[in-house]
């Protein structure tokens, strides 16, 4: 059989130990699925309902599987639908390969339809992704693909999207006796000189006092959790967590004291205050996960260890692989004498929030309740706004499970597609639960209809308030409640939902009793599961900033 281009792609991607492929199909890149139909891999084509789930389901399989996600589109719409997708995975340097069809090359500038070839006046594709990738490419002929790919791959590795713009005939033509796909070698890049400021900044923290550790994303994409866990044993560190690196840290061991930031805990900046070092690892510490400790950190000793230096002053290291630099970390503080005392575990402070008095569930509440229902292994994907929020400061993440919130472009409805996407990669073996909010439901939540027709083990959990409720508060803060656009009316997403999908399990709950019922039904049902729970969307969350603008309105 002839091997075209499509074909070398998909031989690649599955070389590659890519197991599927997210997208739309279109005619400018139906040739692909043609390929992936007829080819003896075991690669399998997942078709999205919107290409920008089909982008953030590349991206979760990424995070969870710690490889590479690939997500393909067509030209036109289904092109520009995949931006705010790969702006996540640019901003949170997931890998991501995107393969984005094209019009035939000869309709360049010629009124083609979907044109993007920047000629004529035309959107320029390349320009356009080019802003929002590590790398991006026009294939112009089958005889370059195999370096262009090459290239894309490895830019993608060093964390990020790539993308491949691929007109039509290129598509479709013959690849000749192309050979396989060579990917430069990994390099493993560390800066000793800075490596060697950070050993004696931990000497000497050691020496005075203790040793706190914020842990972030990094941690997370290297796969080095069990470094970072004995890199602080060995260390006797108390141990926070960037919000959107939760999982890189056992939350019920005893040295956890909390989240970092908006969402935050105070047990963490005590220990902060208390402390003679702290030491960043993966995180830059953007304002998600600063704020509220600007003056401590500022005011103290601050080290820091990552592909990316943080946005503070601290004695920093590079590292592209965490993995390999805290094991080597840990291996030579092992051997100097032991501080380690055996610590009882932290009991964390919730951040303190108005009395809510409105219909529903409280948020607090229904996350312990979610918290206490979940097995070990569960993997969580929180959607942002005040459902994120909860999520990420009330609930310890179940003992070997995945947490996953996006904060790099913090995109409503992310999470379905990206817990669908975790979801192929982790397998049956693992549960994956989705919290989101009505809002990011109404946005990209007919993804569930993916999770269905593939009988996906994944629980989608709505909290329903009918509204966008982070907007309402914001309007009641800041703008003197005077009006607001972000109320819905109401809608029964639950009946709804149930009606739609008359096999999927769906429950509806107004009670922290229906809710402790409800769970295990649906958390033990073999494929999807969907549930409703009904919340206040007057409720201010625990988010840092809402609460210094209440004690401001108080005073």
């Amino acid at each position: 059989m002839q091997t075209r281009v499509v074909d070398y792609l998909v031989q690649a991607v599955s070389a590659l130990g890519v197991r599927h492929l997210f997208g739309v199909d279109g005619a400018n890149i139906e040739d692909l699925y043609d390929a992936i139909f007829d080819a003896p891999y075991d690669l399998t084509g997942v078709i999205a309902k919107h290409e920008f789930s089909a982008a953030t389901m590349a991206d979760g399989y990424a995070r969870s599987t710690g490889g590479l996600g690939v997500v393909a589109a067509t030209s036109g719409g289904g092109a520009m639908n995949l931006v705010a997708g790969l702006a996540e995975s640019f901003a949170s340097r997931v890998p991501v390969l995107a393969l984005v069809g094209q019009p035939p090359t000869a309709h360049a500038g010629n009124g083609a339809f979907q044109d993007t070839s920047g000629h004529a006046g035309t959107i320029d594709a390349a320009k356009m992704f080019g802003e929002i990738s590590r790398y991006c490419a026009r294939v112009e002929t089958a005889a370059e693909l195999p370096d262009q790919l090459a290239r894309a791959v490895g830019a993608a590795r060093r964390g990020g999207p790539a993308v491949l713009l691929l007109p039509k005939e290129v598509q479709q033509a013959s690849m000749g006796a192309a050979s396989p796909i060579r990917l430069p070698t990994k390099v493993y890049r560390r800066d000793e000189a800075g490596l060697d400021r950070l050993r004696a900044a931990l000497t000497t923290a050691r020496r005075t006092g203790k040793v706190v550790i914020i842990a972030g994303d990094q941690v997370a994409r290297d796969d080095a959790r069990g470094e970072l866990a004995r890199l602080a044993a060995v260390l006797d560190a108390a141990v926070g967590v960037a919000p959107d690196a939760k999982d890189t840290y056992d939350n019920h061991d005893p040295g956890f004291c909390g989240v970092a930031g908006s969402m935050g805990h105070p047990e963490l900046g005590a220990a902060i205050r208390s402390a003679a070092l702290c030491l960043l690892v993966g995180t830059p510490m953007p304002i998600t996960t600063r704020t509220g400790l600007d003056e401590l950190l500022t005011g103290g000793t601050v080290a820091s260890i990552g592909v990316t230096p943080p946005y503070l002053p601290a004695v920093h290291a590079t590292s592209t692989d965490l993995a390999r630099t805290l094991r080597e970390l840990a291996d030579e503080f092992a051997a100097g004498p032991s501080t380690f005392e055996q610590r009882r575990a932290t009991a964390l402070t919730p951040l303190r929030v108005p009395e809510s008095t409105g219909p529903g569930l409280r948020y607090r509440q229904l996350v312990e309740t979610i918290e206490a229902a979940l097995p070990d292994g569960t993997d969580v994907f929180a959607d942002a706004g005040n459902t994120g929020a909860a999520v990420v400061h009330h609930l310890r993440v179940p003992r070997g499970g995945r947490f996953v919130v996006a904060l790099g472009m913090g995109g409503m409805g992310y999470a379905f597609g990206a817990g669908i996407g975790s979801a192929f990669a982790r397998g049956a073996g693992h549960r994956t639960v989705v919290v989101a909010g009505d809002g990011a439901f109404f946005m990209h939540g007919m993804e569930i209809h993916t999770a269905i027709e593939h009988e996906l083990p994944i629980t989608f959990i709505v909290l329903n308030n009918n509204a966008h409720a982070m907007c309402v508060a914001r309007e009641r803060l800041y703008y003197r409640d005077r009006y607001s656009f972000n109320r819905f009316q109401t809608a029964h997403l639950g009946a709804g939902v149930d009606a739609m999908f008359p096999g999927l399990s769906t429950c509806s709950v107004r009670s922290t009793a229906e809710l402790a019922a409800a769970l295990p039904h649906c958390l033990q049902t073999p494929g999807p599961s969907f549930l409703s729970i009904d919340v206040d969307p007057d409720e201010i969350p625990p988010f840092l900033p809402f609460l210094t603008a209440i004690e401001q309105i108080q005073e």
